[in-house]
């Protein structure tokens, strides 16, 4: 089931009317089945694999608690192997094979390994991920292992976040699930509007310029310099439109169910410098990293060297995580070097650029460089990345512009002006404190873009495929 879907518009408020109608021991269930028959809108048959994690974790972590010595550690293991070998069968097994396959061929072998036909479980990177922060917090001792088996199902399966985040520590979500939540007519409100403008952001800015990224990036080579470089600056707000859209709805929807989620961006694009991108930039998925492996490996506090290392693995290992290509782990790698670059250049002071003109500048080269590297994200091979790249430096006799037609370029101006405007705030803070009549005016301008835009173009989150 899709945020952006007929099947999601009725599913939600009948979800939420039943949520507040029934009592509250029997919620617990709702949210469950509601959960199920969300997931299983993708691929039923892998909920089977989800409920085999949730078991696995569930009791790994009340082991874990109880066990002593080398037995804890033994528990925490098969938890990791459990998770990480689940994802790596569905996600990296092919990747493997492939490569095998091209290292037999370049010694001159013509044994060659048959792939596997398998499809990835929709958002199982996230569920992975999220599990094991439970069990390894458990493990640290920094959070005590869940006693009720419905809880923690809820908390890996809670439909708002469990296809693509935002990746949540059980001290954030799960405890939630112990609260009562009594009926307010305001999360009702703040929910949906922050679902109203995740749809817009989503539906009415990352679609439409999807199509002008599409077109280029399948004929490169028949555009024009500055096509290309429109091109790459258009997925730089796509990608961000389109999972900040999610995030918005799943904040939302998870609002009006009295559940509050982690915000997932701060205004990525705003950011000057490297640095701060990534602090800002898939919030959840950075503080994953950072707690559960650039602390363990030593973070800081070793030699500059090993800290370097740290660094470039972490950022390597990240890229790995989006997808099973070798572009994704470049994409990591260039991130981590223009990271280390940073960091010399500044030294180690975190102190923000006050010069307002320097400040703007940098934002500018930042978003400048993120855009560059983008380009092995979306690219499907490095061939394509060539095509890019080459298309840049050598310009061509087209004289066509490509940019997004009138209706979608006026959302596009209109959101721009909304992220410079909120000033890191947080939408639904800032967008609270305008007058009722400026606040429908809105709504008025969200509502009518969604249903001129809605199935003119229509594309699947972007990160629905990790």
């Amino acid at each position: 089931m899709l945020f952006n879907s007929i099947h999601f518009f009725f599913f939600l408020p009948v979800i939420t009317a039943l949520y507040y109608l029934l009592p509250e021991a029997r919620r617990w269930l709702l949210i469950l089945l509601a959960s199920c028959y969300f997931y299983t809108a993708f691929f039923w048959p892998y909920l089977f694999l989800l409920f085999l994690l949730i078991g696995i974790d569930f009791y790994a972590g009340k082991l874990i608690e109880k066990a002593q010595g080398k037995q804890r550690k033994r528990y925490l293991w098969i938890s990791i192997a459990a998770n990480i070998g689940l994802l790596s069968i569905f996600k990296y097994s092919n990747f493997v094979l492939f490569n095998f396959n091209e290292i037999a061929l370049l010694v001159g072998s013509s044994f060659q390994v048959k792939q596997l036909n398998l499809l990835l479980p929709i958002g199982l990177s996230f569920h992975t991920f999220q599990s094991l922060s439970y069990v390894i917090d458990v493990y640290r001792g920094k959070q005590k292992a869940e006693t009720d088996l419905r809880v923690y199902a809820n908390y890996v399966l809670f439909f708002p976040q469990m296809v693509a985040g935002p990746i949540e520590r059980f001290s954030q979500l799960g405890v939630q699930f112990h609260q009562q939540v009594k009926f307010q007519v305001m999360n009702i409100v703040s929910g949906l509007r922050l679902v109203m403008y995740g749809l817009f952001v989503k539906m009415c800015v990352a679609d439409p310029l999807a199509e002008i990224v599409t077109r280029v990036y399948d004929a490169p080579s028949t555009y024009s310099s500055i096509s290309v470089l429109v091109a790459l600056f258009c997925f730089s707000i796509q990608i961000y439109a389109d999972f900040h859209g999610y995030s918005t709805i799943a904040i939302g929807a998870a609002r009006m169910l009295g559940v509050e989620l982690m915000d997932n961006f701060n205004r990525p694009y705003f950011a000057s410098d490297i640095h701060a991108f990534w602090q800002r930039w898939h919030i959840s998925l950075t503080n994953w990293f950072r707690e559960y492996v650039y602390y363990p490996l030593g973070g800081n506090r070793v030699s500059k060297n090993r800290w370097m290392f740290n660094i470039m693995l972490v950022f390597i290992l990240s890229g790995f995580w989006h997808g099973a290509n070798w572009t994704f782990v470049v994409w990591g790698a260039l991130h981590g070097f223009l990271y280390l670059i940073w960091f010399y250049v500044k030294g180690k002071s975190t102190a923000e650029i006050t010069d307002p003109i320097f400040r703007k500048v940098s934002i500018l080269a930042t978003f400048f460089l993120v855009s560059l590297i983008w380009v092995f994200f979306r690219s499907a091979d490095f061939y394509q990345v060539g095509q890019i790249f080459s298309a840049l430096v050598h310009p061509k006799n087209d004289t066509q512009l490509l940019l997004p037609d009138a209706f979608a370029l006026i959302p596009l101006v209109f959101f721009i002006m909304l992220e410079y405007q909120r000033r890191g705030e947080r939408f639904d803070l800032w967008f609270s404190r305008h007058k009722e009549a400026v606040r429908w005016g809105y709504y008025a301008f969200f509502l009518a873009a969604i249903l001129l835009l809605s199935g003119i173009h229509t594309h699947p989150f972007i990160y629905f495929q990790f």
